[in-house]
C-alpha cells in the first residue's frame, strides 16, 4: 500500500508538468506541443526499448494493438483537449475540470470491477468522496472568481471551449487508467516498464503522422500561416521543454502509475490521481509568482485529507457461491 502510494505521488510530480506547459509556450498551437511531446516520448523510447527488448519480444500483436490504443486515447488525444483547453481558458479552469477525475474514477472503478478488486463499501467511501469534492469546489470558487473577474465579454467563447475541450480530456484521462489497469493487473508478470516503453514506442507513429500533417492544417488555416514549422518562434525553448516532459510526464511518470497500478485497488488508484491537481496548481502559482488563497489552501487540505481517508478503507471480497 505504502509503496503504491509514493509511484502514484511521484506520477502526479511529474504529471503536473503538463499543465504548466501550454503557459510557458503560449504562442505554441496545442497541436505542436502535442506533436512535440509525443514525438520526445517515443524517441526517449527508442533507446529505453533496448534495455526491456526481452520483456518487449513477450507482447502479443494484441497487447501492441492496446499498447496503440492507450496511446492515442490516453495521451495523444488527452493532451491535445487539455493543451488546447489551457490555452483558451486559462492554467486554473482546466485544471480543477480535470481535478475532478478522483472521484469520477472512484465512481467508475468501484461499479466495474468490484468482483475484481473487491467492493470499497459506499457508506466507507463518501466520506473520502466528498472531502475531495469539496476540496476541488474550494480551488474552484477562487480560481473562477479570478477568471470572472479578468475577462471579458469578447473572451467568453473561448473560456466555454475551453471548458468543453477539458472536459473530453476528462473523459480520455477517465477512460485511461481503467483500461491500463485492466491490462496490468491481468499480465502481472510482465514489466510495468516495459509496458510504459512499449506505450511509447506507440506514440512515435502517432507523432510522426501528425507531425507530417501539421503543414496540411496550417494550409487549411487550422494553424497560424506564419507559424515557423515544425519548431516555431522559439525552438531551443520548444525542444528542451518538450524533452523534459516526455521524460518526466510521459515515461516516468506512466512507469510510476503503472508500479501503483499494480500495487493498489483502481478505485484508490483513481482518488490518488489528485496528486496530479494538486502538483499542477502547485507549478501554476509558482509560475505566476504568488501564493495560494485561503481558501485555496483549504481546498488543497481538504484534497489531501480525502485521499488520506481513502487509502484506509479496504476493499470487501464478496463470499465464492456455494455449490
Amino acid at each position: 500500500m505504502l509503496a503504491g502510494t509514493l509511484f502514484a505521488l511521484a506520477a502526479g510530480l511529474m504529471w503536473g508538468l503538463v499543465f504548466v506547459a501550454p503557459l510557458m509556450l503560449p504562442d505554441y498551437p496545442a497541436a505542436l506541443l502535442t506533436v512535440g511531446r509525443y514525438l520526445a516520448f517515443g524517441l526517449i523510447a527508442l533507446p529505453l526499448a533496448l534495455v526491456d527488448w526481452r520483456a518487449l519480444r513477450e507482447l502479443a500483436p494484441g497487447d501492441w494493438l492496446e499498447a496503440l490504443k492507450l496511446s492515442a486515447i490516453g495521451n495523444f488525444l488527452y493532451y491535445l483537449c487539455l493543451s488546447a483547453a489551457i490555452q483558451r481558458a486559462g492554467g486554473p479552469l482546466p485544471t480543477v475540470i480535470i481535478g475532478t477525475l478522483p472521484v469520477v474514477i472512484a465512481i467508475c472503478s468501484n461499479l466495474r470491477d468490484h468482483e475484481r478488486d473487491g467492493l470499497l463499501p459506499w457508506r466507507r467511501l463518501v466520506p473520502s468522496l466528498v472531502l475531495i469534492a469539496a476540496g476541488i469546489a474550494c480551488v474552484n470558487q477562487v480560481e473562477l472568481a479570478a477568471l470572472a473577474r479578468e475577462a471579458g465579454p469578447g473572451e467568453l467563447r473561448r473560456y466555454a471551449e475551453g471548458a468543453l475541450l477539458a472536459v473530453a480530456a476528462l473523459a480520455c484521462w477517465t477512460w485511461y487508467p481503467i483500461r491500463n489497469a485492466d491490462w496490468l493487473r491481468a499480465h502481472g508478470d510482465r514489466s510495468p516498464r516495459a509496458w510504459a516503453t512499449a506505450q511509447g514506442l506507440m506514440t512515435l507513429p502517432l507523432a510522426l503522422l501528425g507531425l507530417a500533417a501539421l503543414p496540411g492544417l496550417q494550409w487549411a488555416g487550422l494553424l497560424d500561416a506564419g507559424l515557423d514549422l515544425p519548431l516555431g518562434p522559439r525552438p531551443w525553448a520548444y525542444i528542451g521543454l518538450m524533452l523534459a516532459v516526455g521524460l518526466c510526464a510521459s515515461w516516468l511518470g506512466t512507469l510510476c502509475w503503472n508500479e501503483a497500478s499494480q500495487r493498489l485497488p483502481t478505485s484508490l488508484v483513481g482518488q490518488l490521481i489528485v496528486f496530479e491537481t494538486l502538483a499542477a496548481l502547485g507549478y501554476a502559482f509558482a509560475l505566476r509568482g504568488q501564493a495560494p488563497a485561503p481558501l485555496t489552501l483549504l481546498g488543497i487540505a481538504l484534497l489531501v485529507g480525502g485521499v488520506v481517508w481513502a487509502l484506509r478503507v479496504k476493499p470487501e471480497r464478496r463470499a465464492a457461491p456455494q455449490p
